[in-house]
């Protein structure tokens, strides 16, 4: 797999290079997933926090999947896009996805096309848009999957 620049790319046609045990299809509860993602919003940042009381931003990425049965080991955000299922050029910016930035270095939660959620060390969890700073940034998009039943 190559690695990210970036820039905004679009993920490739081959599948996931994953061997992690969870299921690859996308997760298909946006309901649960944005009530989880609410109640954890406007908690402070603090590095390499995964919840309740505070976050780093690939805390709050596992901390919303547990809460909505992703089983996935806490890891960084580089190891969450190298092992999350790719997403197909037309659904990237779907709710529930997880966009990743700066060389992998960091992550969050697509919102809409214009807004995402993440933990930012200045702000906490809250909603960003994808304004011009955050585009440029983009290094790819991943699909949280499903959860294991």
């Amino acid at each position: 797999m190559a690695p990210a620049t970036g820039r905004a790319q679009a993920p490739s046609a081959a599948g996931s290079a994953s061997s992690d045990s969870f299921a690859t299809a996308p997760f298909k509860a946006p309901a649960k997933v944005l009530a989880v993602v609410e109640r954890h919003l406007g908690r402070p940042y603090v590095w390499g926090a995964c919840g309740l009381k505070s976050f780093d931003c690939s805390g709050f990425v596992w901390r919303v999947m547990q809460e909505n049965g992703v089983l996935v080991k806490r890891t960084t955000a580089r190891k969450y896009y190298m092992s999350l299922p790719e997403v197909a050029e037309e659904e990237r910016w779907n709710f529930g996805n997880i966009v990743f930035f700066s060389n992998l270095k960091h992550c969050g939660i697509v919102d809409t096309r214009e807004t995402f959620y993440h933990a930012a060390v200045s702000t906490g969890t809250h909603r960003s848009r994808f304004d011009p700073f955050w585009r440029r940034k983009i290094s790819g998009v991943r699909a949280m999957p499903k959860r294991v039943e």
